[in-house]
């Protein structure tokens, strides 16, 4: 099952334009926490920031749906997120945490939630909202393809990333710059090419543009919590939804990026073992 274990799969994104100014896609996420935070499902949530002026993503914790809007939109370059867990739970004292993760990070969360001595911290998170994710870049990479591929004279020039029609965009004062995907290539993080998982598995519910036309996120529900926030939602009309089998691409692409994914990587990881190299072990 190159898509995990799911209990539904739709096209979806927020009602709120506030939220659809900032966001990514459909807002998805940024609707989510919104919501679980207005109805007291979580008292607060750690989430990639706003990135500062040389887009690095900071680690913050929000507490209300503004500081999550102020938070909207892709970062590509990795926020250490979980290392403001213990600040949420101490500093803040919150006892009901949304996370905001990868899913190399969700995996990390739920080997967390089984240790026993982490769980007075893991044990408080009550929502993680998983993000698809092919691979992420060294800030170094981003800078590379700002400047030596891309022309501009600063990756401080760009006020929008995104990863869409097979190319890595900026966006420099309201145009769109592209380099092919096949481009970035070799400029990954370098465990990105063992992580087996594209649309964060172990999470309580995950989205990504792929499956779904612009402007909309494609939405897997994987956990009785996910799917219960996610739900209610949408009866608040917070959330607009479209059956998958309605929708282009569709369930297909986003299957068939998956099923890359762990091929590809399944591939590297038995290279790297016939080679002694340790490999993480998969969850």
């Amino acid at each position: 099952m190159p898509l995990g274990t799911y209990k539904e799969a739709v096209s979806a994104r927020s009602t709120d334009k506030k939220i659809l100014d900032v966001s990514q896609d459909g807002g998805i996420v940024s609707a989510l926490l919104c919501y679980a935070l207005d109805e007291g499902i979580i008292e607060g949530a750690v989430v990639a920031g706003t990135p500062d002026d040389d887009w690095r993503p900071i680690p913050t914790v929000v507490t209300s749906s503004d500081e999550v809007i102020a938070a909207a939109g892709t970062k590509y370059s990795m926020s250490p997120t979980l290392s403001a867990l213990k600040e949420a739970t101490r500093q803040y004292g919150l006892e009901k945490v949304g996370v905001v993760a990868t899913p190399c990070q969700t995996q990390g969360l739920r080997k967390a939630q089984a240790y026993p001595f982490t769980r007075f911290v893991a044990d408080k998170i009550k929502l993680i909202v998983g993000i698809y994710c092919m691979e992420n870049f060294p800030m170094a990479s981003l800078d590379t393809f700002a400047t030596a591929k891309l022309g501009f004279d600063s990756l401080q020039d760009a006020s929008k990333m995104d990863i869409g029609k097979g190319k890595f965009w900026l966006t420099k004062d309201g145009e769109d710059s592209g380099l092919a995907i096949k481009e970035t290539h070799g400029y990954e993080q370098a465990g990105c090419n063992i992580c087996q998982d594209y649309v964060a598995e172990w999470s309580d519910v995950s989205t990504g543009s792929v499956g779904s036309p612009d402007g909309w996120s494609t939405v897997l529900t994987r956990t009785d919590a996910g799917s219960n926030v996610f739900k209610a939602a949408v009866s608040a009309g917070l959330i607009e939804t479209k059956p998958m089998d309605e929708v282009k691409p569709g369930l297909p692409l986003l299957e068939k990026l998956a099923k890359g994914k762990k091929d590809k990587n399944t591939a590297e990881r038995e290279r790297r073992a016939k080679m002694g190299l340790k490999i993480p072990a998969i969850y």
